[in-house]
């Protein structure tokens, strides 16, 4: 299966657990490092509508900004939360895991098997 795309951050290790896993079921994924690639508002909306979720539900808190920047407050847009994201990357959770089956944020890994 080579239509199987992992936003991938190495230095989780939830993410590369992930990545091991699909490897292990003898999935090679395309690999994107999201924080060093960075996002564009399509490529978020696209995702959040895949996963059928909200920005805050995919929005990373631990070890981010986000309450700093007001992010966690329930009232705040989805719109204020993808442009917060696309601004600094580390804001959205991973990894997030897409196929032709659909899309999810793969806490914990084994979420990633339901969509092979």
């Amino acid at each position: 299966m080579s239509d199987v795309t992992i936003y991938h951050n190495p230095n989780c290790g939830t993410s590369r657990n992930t990545l091991a896993l699909l490897r292990e079921k003898g999935v090679e994924p395309r690999v994107v490092e999201y924080v060093k690639a960075g996002w564009t508002r399509d490529q978020l909306q696209d995702l959040l509508k895949r996963m059928e979720v909200g920005a805050h539900d995919i929005l990373r808190v631990r070890g981010t900004n986000a309450e700093a920047l007001g992010l966690t407050d329930p009232k705040v847009s989805d719109e204020a939360i993808i442009a917060a994201m696309i601004i600094e990357p580390i804001l959205v959770n991973r990894p997030i895991v897409v196929t032709a089956k659909g899309a999810a944020l793969c806490r914990p890994p084994e979420l990633a098997l339901a969509l092979l």
